[in-house]
């Protein structure tokens, strides 16, 4: 029960949700990929993908350890971090590449076990073909900053229609 309060809590927090939480992880984590309870990402992420946090905070200070699963076609604009990004496929493929604009033939293909450390402040840009799940890790607190501004989903304004 307290992992499964502790994830929740993390994803409202992903989300923007304020709370408190503690630095330190208290209790241990063991998690198999079937018990993952899976939220909306935030929305510094682009719609359709979706976060579990597994450890710490992403928004506080100090270590996390998140999942995301994107689904196929899923595109992440150039961007940057102020701290570095681990980040290990464990399902599907995940195209990555260096820069400030998507260069998708000159993106790696990272496949099932692979490894990236995309390092602080460096422009990246990711995208996918089919659904695929990371583990990302890193120190918080987690932010994204566009290369081009008009990519930041946060800059989006929703329309509606009335009839």
């Amino acid at each position: 029960m307290r992992v499964f309060q502790a994830a929740v809590v993390g994803i409202a927090i992903a989300a923007g949700v304020s709370g408190s939480v503690g630095h330190a992880q208290s209790q241990h984590v063991m998690q198999s990929l079937a018990d993952t309870k899976w939220g909306p990402a935030p929305p510094m992420l682009p719609p359709g993908a979706e976060i579990a946090v597994l450890a710490g905070n992403p928004m506080g200070n100090g270590s996390y350890v998140i999942r995301l699963k994107f689904p196929a076609n899923y595109t992440i604009p150039a961007h940057s971090h102020p701290g570095d990004e681990n980040v290990t496929v464990v399902s599907g493929t995940l195209f990555i590449g260096m820069g400030d604009a998507i260069d998708r033939p000159a993106a790696h293909t990272l496949g099932v076990g692979s490894f990236a450390l995309m390092p602080a402040n460096a422009n990246h840009f990711a995208f996918t073909k089919q659904p695929t799940t990371i583990v990302l890790f890193g120190q918080g607190p987690v932010e994204f900053k566009y290369v081009n501004p008009n990519d930041d989903p946060r800059n989006k304004k929703t329309t509606q229609t009335t009839r």
